[in-house]
C-alpha cells in the first residue's frame, strides 16, 4: 500500500483519513492549525471501535487502523513519499490557489493532487500550476468512510490517465467514484440534491406540504429504492418494457409539472422562518449534536446491511 497525505484535518480531512487507513494506506495528517491533527486523531480513535463493531474496517482491528495514521509536523513531512494527496482546506478560492501552489512545489512529480472542494471548479485554482495536469477534485459525500460515492472532477487540463488512476485508487479503497467527463458548477451530487431541495422549498413556501411530510416522502418513500439503485435503474424497472416504456407512459406527467418549477423560493426569506420553526420543534438546537451521532450510527448500520446484502443478494 502507498502513503496518502491529508492536508487539512478538520471535519472532512479526518473522515478521509479513516477511509484511506482502513484501505491499508499509511496516512499522514497535516493542518495549518498545529492542534488540528491531534484533535482529528482523538476523534478518529474514539470512532474506530464503532466501525469495528459493525465490521466496517475490512476485517482489521481499530488499533491496527489507528496505527496506520500519524500527525505530520510540517506540510513537507506529510507530502514526503505520498503518492496521493487529499486537500481539505476552507472553501475559499484564494486559499485553494495558495495551498495547491505549495502542494505542486513540494509533492512528488507523479503524486495525484486532489481537492475535496464541494463548490469550486478545479480550473479556478490549478490553471497556473506547472503540474496542473495531475490536479483534480475528489469531492466526498460526507462521511466518506460510510458513504462510498465520491465525485472525480477534472479541470480542462487534467490528464486523462490521472483521472483513471484516481478512479482506480478510489475503487481499491472501497469507494464508488462518479467520474465526470468535464467540470460544471455544482458537479453531479449538488446539482441533483439542489434540484430536490429547490422543489422541497417551493412546496413548503406555497403551502402544499409540511417539511415533515416532505421528509417522509423521501425517508419512507423514494429513498428506500434510491438507497440501493439510482433514478435511471428505478425507472427502467418501473415499466414492463424498461426505461423507454417508462418515458412513453409517464413523460407527460413531468412535462406538466416542469413549467411550475421554473422559479426559486428564497431559502433565506420568510419560508425559512417556517422551516426552522418546524425543525426546532421536532429537534431542539441543543440536541443537534446528539442527533448527528444518531445519524452516523444509522449510516453505520445501513452500510453494514448493504455490504451483507451485496454479498447475499448481489449488487
Amino acid at each position: 500500500m502507498s502513503k496518502v497525505a491529508i492536508v487539512g484535518s478538520g471535519f472532512v480531512g479526518r473522515a478521509w483519513a479513516i477511509s484511506y487507513a482502513r484501505a491499508g494506506h499509511e496516512v499522514a495528517l497535516w493542518d495549518g492549525d498545529e492542534s488540528a491533527p491531534a484533535k482529528a486523531m482523538s476523534y478518529i480513535v474514539g470512532l474506530l471501535p464503532d466501525l469495528e463493531a459493525h465490521d466496517l474496517l475490512n476485517g482489521a482491528s481499530a488499533t491496527l487502523v489507528a496505527a496506520r495514521m500519524r500527525s505530520a509536523a510540517t506540510l513537507e513531512e506529510a507530502l514526503d513519499g505520498a503518492t496521493y494527496v487529499q486537500e481539505n482546506t476552507p472553501e475559499d478560492v484564494g486559499v485553494k490557489r495558495a495551498v495547491f501552489a505549495r502542494l505542486d512545489a513540494a509533492a512528488a512529480p507523479d503524486a495525484i493532487l486532489a481537492s475535496s472542494t464541494s463548490a469550486i471548479l478545479p480550473s479556478a485554482f490549478t490553471e497556473t500550476l506547472k503540474g496542473r495536469a495531475r490536479c483534480l477534485v475528489v469531492h466526498p459525500i460526507n462521511p466518506p468512510y460510510l458513504i462510498p460515492a465520491a465525485e472525480v472532477v477534472p479541470a480542462p487540463w487534467t490528464d486523462a490517465t490521472v483521472v483513471e488512476r484516481t478512479a482506480e485508487f478510489l475503487r481499491a479503497a472501497g469507494h464508488a467514484p462518479i467520474v465526470m467527463k468535464r467540470e460544471i458548477d455544482g458537479f453531479v451530487m449538488n446539482r441533483l440534491q439542489g434540484a430536490l431541495l429547490e422543489e422541497a422549498f417551493r412546496l413548503v413556501e406555497q403551502g402544499y406540504a409540511s417539511i415533515e411530510d416532505i421528509d417522509i416522502g423521501l425517508r419512507d418513500g423514494l429513498a428506500l429504492r434510491w438507497s440501493f439503485m439510482g433514478p435511471f435503474e428505478t425507472i427502467d424497472l418501473n415499466a414492463p418494457a424498461g426505461v423507454r416504456d417508462y418515458a412513453e407512459r409517464y413523460q407527460q406527467i413531468y412535462s406538466r409539472i416542469f413549467p411550475s418549477t421554473q422559479w426559486r423560493a428564497d431559502w433565506s426569506g420568510p419560508v425559512m422562518d417556517g422551516v426552522e420553526a418546524e425543525r426546532r420543534q421536532r429537534l431542539p438546537a441543543d440536541k443537534l449534536v446528539e442527533r448527528q451521532s444518531w445519524r452516523d450510527r444509522r449510516l453505520m448500520a445501513l452500510a453494514a446491511h448493504k455490504r451483507r446484502a451485496d454479498k447475499d443478494i448481489g449488487h
